[in-house]
């Protein structure tokens, strides 16, 4: 059986410690030494006050969803569709681009809860996705 290759992560430079948290399932952002803004994507400078120093902290991967699309037509092998991509806000504040797995909400799903977890794709690539977090009212 053929397995879809996953589109590989493309890290830069200030990305490298992102994609070694997703391996790991134990997800990590850049945070701002000074002022503590987290940010994603990963940067040189923080965006806030202009620093330089970075720490890289474990997240929640709680959040909302901001917005949500749904494709229904196939445009990489990885992705079959109907392929659902959701703009979440982590608890923390930065936006992050993923997929949602699992029930869709009824009706609205602005501001619907979800939860992290971790895919890891048939060729091995672990990902970021989301939940619904019923956990949540």
């Amino acid at each position: 059986m053929d397995i879809a290759p996953t589109p590989a992560p493309v890290p830069l430079v200030h990305d490298i410690p992102f994609w070694e948290s997703v391996e790991q399932q134990d997800l990590k952002l850049q945070r701002c030494a000074d002022c503590g803004q987290f940010r994603y994507p990963a940067g040189p400078i923080c965006a806030q006050c202009n620093s330089e120093q970075v720490t890289w902290e474990l997240v929640s991967g709680k959040g909302t969803i901001l917005s949500w699309v749904v494709f229904h037509k196939t445009y990489l092998p990885a992705y079959p569709a109907p392929h659902t991509v959701i703009a979440v806000r982590l608890d923390e504040g930065p936006i992050i681009i993923s997929n949602l797995e699992g029930p869709e909400p009824e009706g609205s799903w602005i501001d619907e809860r979800v939860s992290l977890r971790y895919a890891t794709m048939p060729d091995g690539v672990v990902l970021p996705r989301f939940e619904l977090d019923r956990t949540a009212s």
